[in-house]
């Protein structure tokens, strides 16, 4: 019986790491698209509300929505209401689900890695490269985070 072996292609994006940096190009906050929702745990609104300068209650009941029991920003069909000329306009305070782009548990699997992260991503292939281990670490940090448990 023989193996079929898997070309690099197909393999996961995590085999050799990813190397990726930020480019600030804003592309991932034009649209949501399937995602939908940027989720905001309480450090999140805390940080974002302190950025604003508004109390986290003040920031909660102006930006963002509950579903499912978990906040979000609001209008997820819209680009991210704090995307200003292209650009995060909370950069310092982004949301964990931003932050951790494009290590995100969904975006490991290698067809969604090519047509969905790497197609559109300017950050791909520049910068650190995060070994696997690195990698599972900020995964596994994700657990806890709604759409990525």
């Amino acid at each position: 019986m023989t193996r079929k072996r898997k070309s690099k292609r197909d393999a996961s994006p995590l085999i050799d790491g990813i190397r990726f940096q930020c480019q600030g190009s804003g592309r991932c906050c034009m649209t949501r698209e399937d995602y939908g929702y940027v989720y905001v745990t309480l450090h999140d609104r805390r940080r974002l509300a302190a950025c604003l300068g508004l109390t986290t209650l003040q920031f909660t009941r102006r930006h963002t929505e509950k579903t499912d029991g978990w906040f979000h920003l609001k209008d997820p069909e819209e680009p991210c209401p704090f995307l200003e000329k292209g650009r995060c306009g909370v950069y310092c305070a982004r949301p964990t689900q931003c932050r951790t782009w494009p290590f995100w548990p969904e975006n490991m699997d290698p067809s969604v890695w090519r047509k969905e992260v790497a197609a559109v991503c300017p950050g791909v292939g520049k910068g650190k490269r995060y070994t696997a281990e690195e990698i599972a670490q900020i995964l596994e940090r994700q657990r806890d985070v709604p759409g990525h448990g």
